[in-house]
């Protein structure tokens, strides 16, 4: 991690660089997930379990790739209360959030004998994917809230959860604990592109689905990719990345830690401080040095702040706004004296963190907002995971007579300019 200046050369190659980075795919990888994906669409659970067996678990039998009860009941004894008062606590504040996202089906007059609505109605099934315990992390059971509260809010009718299971063939106990505590109906023992696959077309075991949700590997994106338009997906998510845009008032030991929480997820994560305080911008490089050695995934961060970590010294605060919406970043830490001032200047992000008691861990389990959110600059036209997610709108409309003779004129005007004269004939014959 270096500091530059803005404007520069240096700080334009750093920009292009993370705004490039995380959405590209290498063909070999292409190449994999389209034979997995069409393998599972032909053979169903003989597929899904091979692969199961030559990457997870060698010795799965077919009767366990869904979780018994017993297994769930087991689960219980093996968590303990402070793990159980923390899920509690989270679930309660993101329903809460998520909550307020619920729409209602709306009907409207807006003219005399014109009736229109529209219908809002839940998916019939989702899938929620949470990545199993690889590369030195342990289960995501945060995942499992993210993805299966919002879903259970919309109202679906039946939510399944796949996961990686463990060599032994188990999944983490923690992980079955949250699944039955949000209310997930059922879950496989599945991971990679051929959970993915056997969600989007059906095994003899795992029902279809119709939205996919949840973060995963290079595998698991590109099967959500390539299934989208089969069934829904909630995005298609890059590595994670932070931008944090702090004044000389900052904390760099603050500022520090939180470009740490999200360089050690992944090489191709992204940790940015854009600040407009020379003091900070040095003060901020050095405790990022000393924390580093700290850091247990201290690897996995190096490499990250190496390709694509760096300090900003900008000429003020505006311009780091500026910037940090030119980017697009999945979140965004105003680490300012009055973050509330520059709110309405924020335009692209996933989301935004005010204050310096605002770390971006925060959201990612306890706040109440999604932190499924849009990553490598998608922050400019999409949106975090929501209640939406599993939502769909169906119009409606009713025509009078009276409104119908009253509007078929300019129906049919438009039908004829596009050439299509079918459409005005079903205008015309009604014309009576």
């Amino acid at each position: 991690m270096k500091i530059m200046r803005y404007p520069s050369s240096a700080a334009e190659a750093c920009i292009s660089a993370i705004t490039a980075r995380g959405l590209d795919f290498r063909q070999e990888d292409v190449t994999a997930v389209s034979e997995i994906l069409a393998d599972v669409k032909a053979r169903g659970d003989d597929a899904v379990l091979a692969y199961t067996r030559r990457f997870d678990a060698p010795s799965l039998a077919a009767s366990d790739l869904r979780v018994s009860d017993a297994e769930m009941d087991a689960a219980e004894s093996q968590v303990d209360s402070e793990f159980r008062k923390a899920l509690a606590c989270s679930a309660e504040q993101i329903r809460d959030f998520h909550q307020r996202q619920l729409r209602n089906s709306w009907i409207t007059t807006p003219r005399p004998g014109v009736m229109l609505g529209q219908l809002v109605n839940a998916v019939d099934a989702a899938g929620v994917y949470v990545p199993g315990a690889k590369g030195g992390m342990t289960p995501l059971v945060s995942s499992v809230l993210m993805g299966v509260i919002p879903a259970k809010i919309a109202g679906v009718p039946h939510i399944a959860m796949v996961t990686p299971p463990t060599k032994e063939g188990t999944v983490n106990p923690h992980l079955l604990v949250a699944a039955k505590n949000v209310g997930v109906d059922i879950i496989y023992k599945a991971g990679s592109a051929w959970a993915v696959a056997a969600l989007a077309y059906g095994t003899e075991t795992i029902k279809k689905v119709d939205v996919i949700v949840g973060p995963g590997n290079i595998y698991v994106t590109l099967a959500k990719k390539m299934v989208a338009g089969t069934v829904g997906i909630d995005m298609i998510a890059g590595p994670s990345e932070i931008l944090v845009i702090a004044d000389e008032q900052a904390n760099p030991e603050f500022i520090a830690a939180d470009l740490l929480s999200q360089a050690e997820h992944d090489v191709l994560s992204s940790s940015v401080l854009i600040t407009p305080s020379e003091a900070v911008a040095e003060k901020t490089l050095s405790a990022v040095r000393r924390q580093l050695d700290q850091l247990a995934r201290k690897p996995i961060a190096e490499k990250s702040f190496e390709a694509f970590g760096c300090i900003m010294v900008v000429p003020d605060i505006e311009t780091a706004i500026d910037l940090s919406n030119r980017i697009a970043p999945e979140h965004l830490e105003l680490m300012v004296a009055s973050p509330f001032d520059y709110v309405d200047r924020i335009r692209n992000a996933g989301a935004v963190f005010l204050g310096a008691y605002t770390p971006e861990p925060v959201g990612d389990y306890a706040a109440g907002p999604n932190h499924v959110l849009p990553t490598a600059g998608t922050a400019r036209f999409s949106s975090a995971l929501s209640v939406d997610t599993f939502m769909k709108q169906t119009s409606l409309l009713h025509y009078s007579k009276s409104a119908f003779d009253r509007e078929a004129g300019g129906v049919m005007c438009l039908a004829n300019v596009e050439g299509l004269g079918a459409h005005a004939g079903s205008v015309k014959v009604r014309c009576v």
